[in-house]
């Protein structure tokens, strides 16, 4: 927590540290021998010399690295690649995963998050139980020995201290399986007897597992199952469309919530005040941040101006980009934020770089849709619990559109009456939306699409996606996705 404390004060010279020490690493590497690293003075010779990279600008090295060689990126041989959601031209992303970035981002953040847990309920007992822990799988890595490639929460999983095994379910090798319908049965199974005090992983998966257990228990309240339950630690997703659905599960009062803002690429924010939804930015990991300003919602980086993090300004909406101890430089990891606060750094995360739309200059991010959404629930008793959005460029009556795809719960009595407030919210949050819809001239009245149960679950299994930490993209400017799914709606 002394540690931590500095965050107020000297969030400038963490971040220098962390550069002068990446930079430092590297130097004698591949990527540091062609960027002059050894020769860089600080951060403006970093900004000029090194460049800003793409996944596509790293993949070739990346590639090398999972065959074996060293010194590439990183400093040694690095043995684990987080399988990470696709790009334009691959299916997959393999993000590299150093012994150092292991320790001092992934777990540094976990040893973070419950230190500010327990400095926020000093009367916690979590540690007389078991924690549930739920991960996705891993798989051998171009069969080199000890090498791994998976998800993430799988590689933490394999390489954690053995003694935390001892207070943690489910047992190893059911946490690693792949299928995710057979494990999510054999979680349940091994924790409903167990004294479970806390549950950490993604917000939708964590659900399906809860509700199988309930199904198999005959209970209709989670702490009927686990009394002493207190805190869900859970990250990946907004929380925003599964609130209602864990409040109406677990009904103790003494339940809390804890965001986290862990991705394969690292570990990054942790909600230290459980009143304010802002995450603060963790500054002393192996994690060097830079923010590009975002004019429009396209993630293109030419041209737009990028500042460290002591430049930042508050209710900008940025992209960021990470230096990190894995072998990422100036890295745009595809995430947009936008800071409450400069002192401490604290933030909000407001979308996606790829997942908005803007095929009218609507510039719609996920921030807006979470806000249409939770309004519209709340004025109706709806529940979501999975969505999808994309333009209808025009229909035969030259019409243009948002078409949303929407699985609920909890259907709201009106799906009209649901549409309408879900569309006057989005013009009240958002002046270019607002401005688009005037007198449906550009844009007309959403559609909106109720979805079949299950049938996000029974897209992502059709793309062998199944839990873990895959996603449904939520705002899309392409129609590749929902016609997938509109594809898959009549057919079970």
């Amino acid at each position: 927590m002394k540690a931590l404390e500095k965050y107020q004060t000297e969030g400038e010279l963490l971040q220098r540290k962390v550069l002068q020490h990446l930079l430092h690493s590297a130097k004698d590497t591949e990527y540091g021998r062609k960027y002059a690293f050894s020769a860089m003075k600080g951060y403006d010779d970093f900004a000029k010399h090194c460049p800003v990279n793409t996944y596509e600008e790293l993949k070739e090295q990346i590639d090398r690295m999972r065959h074996g060689e060293s010194d590439v990126l990183w400093k040694g041989r690095v043995q684990w690649y987080a399988k990470s959601s696709g790009t334009t031209n691959d299916k997959s992303k393999f993000i590299p995963v150093s012994a150092e970035g292991l320790q001092k981002i992934h777990y540094a953040g976990g040893f973070d998050t419950v230190a500010l847990y327990l400095r926020n309920n000093p009367q916690s007992r979590m540690f007389d139980g078991r924690g549930l822990i739920l991960g996705g799988s891993h798989a051998p890595n171009y069969n080199l020995p000890n090498s791994l490639v998976g998800d993430l929460s799988a590689i933490l999983i394999e390489n954690i201290n053995p003694l935390v095994n001892l207070v943690r379910v489910p047992k190893k090798e059911t946490a690693l399986l792949s299928d995710f319908e057979i494990k999510r049965e054999r979680i349940a199974r091994e924790a409903m007897n167990k004294n479970v005090t806390n549950i950490s992983g993604v917000p939708s998966w964590m659900l399906s597992v809860l509700n199988c257990m309930m199904e198999m228990t005959g209970k209709t309240h989670l702490e009927e199952v686990w009394p002493n339950l207190e805190v869900f630690f859970h990250g990946g997703v907004a929380f925003t469309p599964y609130r209602k659905q864990y409040e109406q599960l677990i009904t103790s009062p003494n339940m809390h919530y804890m965001e986290t803002y862990n991705a394969s690429e690292g570990f990054f924010g942790l909600q230290d005040d459980p009143a304010d939804k802002a995450m603060l930015l963790m500054l002393d990991y192996g994690v060097f941040y830079e923010f590009s300003e975002l004019s429009d919602y396209s993630g293109n980086s030419e041209n737009a101006k990028i500042v460290p993090l002591w430049a930042v300004e508050k209710d900008k909406n940025y992209a960021m980009l990470i230096s990190t101890s894995c072998g990422l430089w100036r890295y745009m990891i595809g995430d947009t934020i936008r800071f409450t606060s400069t002192n401490p750094y604290k933030f909000v995360i407001t979308g996606r770089t790829k997942s908005f739309i803007n095929a009218f200059g609507e510039e719609l991010i996920v921030d807006n849709a979470e806000q249409g959404l939770a309004y519209a629930c709340q004025q109706t008793g709806a529940e979501v619990l999975e969505y999808t959005a994309a333009p209808v460029f025009m229909d035969a009556n030259a019409k243009c559109r948002h078409q949303w795809l929407i699985e609920f719960s909890k259907a709201p009595a009106d799906l009209q009456r649901f549409a309408d407030l879900l569309d006057r919210k989005l013009q009240e949050v958002n002046s270019d939306y607002e401005a688009k819809r005037y007198k449906d001239i550009t844009l007309q009245h959403l559609e909106l699409i109720e979805a079949r149960a299950g049938l996000f679950n029974d897209w992502l299994k059709s793309r062998g996606k199944l839990g873990g930490q895959h996603k449904v993209p939520r705002l899309s400017n392409s129609r590749e996705h929902i016609e997938q799914l509109l594809a898959l709606q009549g057919r079970k």
